[in-house]
């Protein structure tokens, strides 16, 4: 299982200390996105190595309009293992659902909305919807209810369309990270099932599987691969939908 963390400077953690409580806690891996204009200067190769987690090089576009958001998914593509998008607009959300090249859509309730007609594109261009925890777990009062209630919304629509999804507690400090036991307790709190938290955790670990793969000189397509002496050969790929 892995957790998808914002390190410092975007964060007040350093990636080092981020990975120490993650591994403390039993997850297999850490996603570091930090925003495009708070790049951490950690060794992440380093860390792999100290804490024996796979460290995931990843980003978190953040922009205001579609056309900027493009051009940065654009640049960080090859470069990075994941590409997530900071969502919330309208604009932005629909724009990254309509994006095969986005794996990710961060938190898109955090002050917009998501229907029937973005999961429907989330789906078709397999872009995983992020299920963030984090307004649950760090605010209070009627800004949580409303965060339950945004959840809860957001996973009718996931299910019904069979979305793919991915879960977080958006960390930006070792303190904000908590143990998969009881991400589970909080899921099941707010209307998920323990497999569905589950599953969420691991789908960053897949879809960063599925990228370095991607990256690879052997890849050609989708499902086809450069076989050992330069034929091609098909593999099942359903995991790049």
């Amino acid at each position: 299982m892995y957790e998808a963390v914002h390190a410092r400077p975007d964060g007040t953690s350093t990636v080092s200390r981020l990975a120490r409580t993650a591994s403390e806690y039993g997850f297999s891996g850490l996603v570091v996105r930090n925003h495009g204009d708070s790049r951490h200067d950690a060794d992440l190769d380093r860390v792999r190595d100290a804490f024996d987690l796979d460290i995931v090089d990843a980003v978190e576009v953040r922009a205001e309009d579609p056309s900027r958001a493009s051009g940065y998914v654009g640049n960080y593509r090859a470069e990075k293992d994941l590409v997530c998008v900071h969502g919330g607009s309208e604009r932005i959300n629909r724009f990254a659902v309509e994006q095969a090249a986005v794996d990710v859509l961060a938190h898109p309730m955090d002050g917009g909305d998501f229907n029937h007609v973005l999961a429907k594109e989330a789906a078709r261009n397999g872009v995983r919807i992020e299920f963030s925890l984090r307004r649950v777990l760090r605010v209070e009062g009627g800004r949580r209810v409303q965060a339950v209630q945004d959840l809860r919304k957001l996973r009718e629509l996931v299910v019904a369309f069979d979305v793919p999804y991915v879960v977080s507690v958006d960390p930006r400090s070792h303190l904000h990270l908590r143990a998969p036991r009881e991400l589970r307790a909080i899921g099941e709190a707010i209307g998920f099932t323990a497999e569905q938290i589950d599953e969420g955790l691991a789908e960053w670990g897949r879809l960063a599987d599925r990228n370095r793969d991607r990256q690879s000189d052997a890849f050609v397509e989708p499902g086809v691969w450069r076989g050992e002496h330069g034929e091609h050969e098909e593999r099942d790929d359903r995991s790049g939908d």
